[in-house]
């Protein structure tokens, strides 16, 4: 019986995706939060964008240069942090980067038993300019070790470097979603509707964002 409930309990977890709908709100259950604190996605540090499609090569210029200035500032004048409620079962934390008293970076973390997600929004001129998104789907549920494993007669326990990574870049001119570049598509432009349903999505998280610095 336990071992019926332990496989139930795997399948169950992993059939979970990482998706944004509406307000962020992740379906997964209780995890360790020790362990979060251990296993966390790396943010961007002295990082070069990768290489544009030639025919936006002009405009996406400027947004990846001020990507590479951002991220390679080593000091910040200030630096604010927010814990994100309601928005994920295990919780997350924002992170404010503040230069010569200007917000340069917010970074958002969402924290998940079969996941996680970091995503990093850039400004140039106080308008969003970039925003990166990391979605790490893990092999196994974080709980899964070697007990587990052989309980299940599986062959895998959970491990952070196995998990499937999707990167998402999301390129913004005078306020509006230009160009999305996403490592599992094929390379096929997105519909037009698609590209407005992802700029509403990521500018009213970002408000979301903005709101929750101000609050005591």
């Amino acid at each position: 019986m336990k071992n019926k409930y332990l496989l139930s309990l795997f399948i169950l977890s992993s059939a979970f995706q990482f998706g944004y709908a509406g307000n962020l709100r992740f379906k997964f259950s209780e995890v360790s939060v020790a362990k979060q604190d251990t296993i966390r996605i790396k943010e961007s540090l002295n990082e070069e964008d990768i290489e544009p499609n030639e025919y936006l090569k002009d405009r996406l210029k400027p947004i990846q240069a001020n990507f590479k200035r951002i991220n390679s500032i080593t000091k910040w004048t200030s630096i604010k942090k927010k814990n994100i409620e309601g928005e994920s079962a295990e919780g997350g934390e924002a992170t404010y980067y503040y230069k010569n008293k200007r917000l340069e970076k917010i970074m958002a973390r969402h924290y998940g038993e079969t996941g996680q997600v970091l995503i990093e929004y850039y400004l140039l001129n106080g308008k969003l300019s970039f925003v990166f998104e990391k979605d790490y789907e893990y092999n196994r549920p974080l709980f899964y070790d070697a007990k587990a494993m052989k309980e299940n007669n599986d062959t895998e326990v959970f491990d952070f470097e196995k998990s499937e990574i999707t990167e998402t870049r999301n390129y913004f001119e005078g306020g509006s979603l230009l160009h999305i570049v996403n490592s599992q598509d094929c390379g096929a432009p997105f519909s037009g509707d698609y590209m407005r349903e992802e700029d509403k999505r990521m500018k009213d998280d970002f408000k979301r964002l903005l709101k929750l610095e101000k609050e005591k």
